[in-house]
């Protein structure tokens, strides 16, 4: 994923890679395959101690491992930048995981202009009916950053792993609004970070709502981006919509994740923007230690593997995600 603190990380990027991000400082599925051929011994995903996911019974039935064997499947495919091979079969993937949990799928296939070329991209959305007007939007990116053996196990693959087990608990819920749970393509730049080479898919799709009128239906906009480490620090994101930053924080402190979701704030760009310009509520769930000597010092670098990934902390955000839509669903 792509994020830079708003001053001192843009300097901070540069220094590391170009192009980086700006960040700152139902049940009757079939089971997924946990660990893919192509995986290597040193990415078998496996749980180090205080790493195995609490009982998804402790947990809104939200399932860590499940969640993780996702996150397995997506590092098999390779790197996944847009426009890739990989990325086609991850794309396939997430359409059958949907499809299989009874999700109604749109796919909104586009052309993106990039600065490596003009990119085939899809934005990939399961609709889960509800019974007024109003619209629960969850969201992830899927790709990974153009860079150099970068298969993007937490910055890509950890939420959307996450909302892949999202949308095995709610497609076959119907509540009181409807719940778009949205994989967006394109949000990493191709080169640098800037307004044009970066969230393709969440600016495309932020366009197209508004032209169909569908965008003001939105009653809140829940992010997740790199939501995997084993040390998960979650800090307020500074421009987010507040009162939806609260509702959030305030259910992860009721669950007893209170020293995960800090009352901290920092700035971050990423694929909650687009919505926020239109003034739709969002948030932002991210770990933004992503700086050398942080917890994520592998951002963007061929170190973020499967062993950075927690199946507790996939479990801990989906938890919390989960308990935030039922809170919406009640308003």
């Amino acid at each position: 994923m792509s994020f830079h603190t708003r001053l001192a990380t843009l300097a901070l990027c540069a220094a590391i890679t170009a192009g980086c991000k700006a960040k700152a400082d139902g049940d009757g599925a079939a089971p997924v395959s946990t660990v893919p051929a192509a995986a290597s011994s040193s990415q078998t995903g496996q749980q180090r101690g205080g790493d195995e996911a609490p009982p998804s019974d402790q947990t809104g039935g939200f399932d860590g491992k499940r969640a993780f064997a996702h996150v397995v499947k997506q590092v098999g495919f390779g790197p996944r930048p847009s426009g890739s091979a990989a990325i086609g079969q991850l794309q396939e993937y997430i359409q059958s995981e949907l499809t299989s949990y009874g999700c109604k799928v749109d796919v909104d296939s586009f052309s993106a202009d990039t600065p490596v070329g003009r990119l085939p991209m899809k934005n990939i959305v399961a609709k889960i009916p509800g019974d007024k007007p109003g619209i629960i939007m969850l969201a992830t990116h899927y790709d990974t950053k153009l860079l150099p053996n970068f298969v993007g196990a937490d910055d890509g693959g950890s939420s959307t792993g996450v909302m892949l087990e999202l949308a095995r608990l709610l497609c076959r819920k119907r509540g009181a609004y409807q719940v778009w749970i949205t994989f967006f393509d394109g949000e990493e730049a191709m080169k640098e970070w800037s307004d044009t080479d970066s969230r393709y898919g969440s600016r495309q799709m932020a366009a197209k709502m508004a032209m169909s009128g569908d965008l003001p239906k939105v009653k809140a906009f829940l992010l997740a981006d790199i939501v995997g480490t084993r040390t998960p620090h979650f800090k307020r994101e500074a421009d987010s919509t507040r009162w939806l930053v609260d509702l959030v924080w305030s259910v992860a402190k009721k669950l007893g994740y209170g020293n995960i979701f800090l009352d901290e704030s920092t700035p971050v760009s990423d694929d909650h923007d687009p919505f926020l310009k239109r003034h739709v509520p969002a948030v932002d769930v991210i770990d933004l230690q992503n700086y050398p000597g942080g917890d994520i010092y592998y951002w963007h670098t061929p170190e973020d593997t499967l062993d950075k990934v927690s199946a507790k902390s996939l479990a801990i955000t989906g938890h919390v995600f989960l308990e935030s839509v039922k809170q919406l669903q009640a308003k």
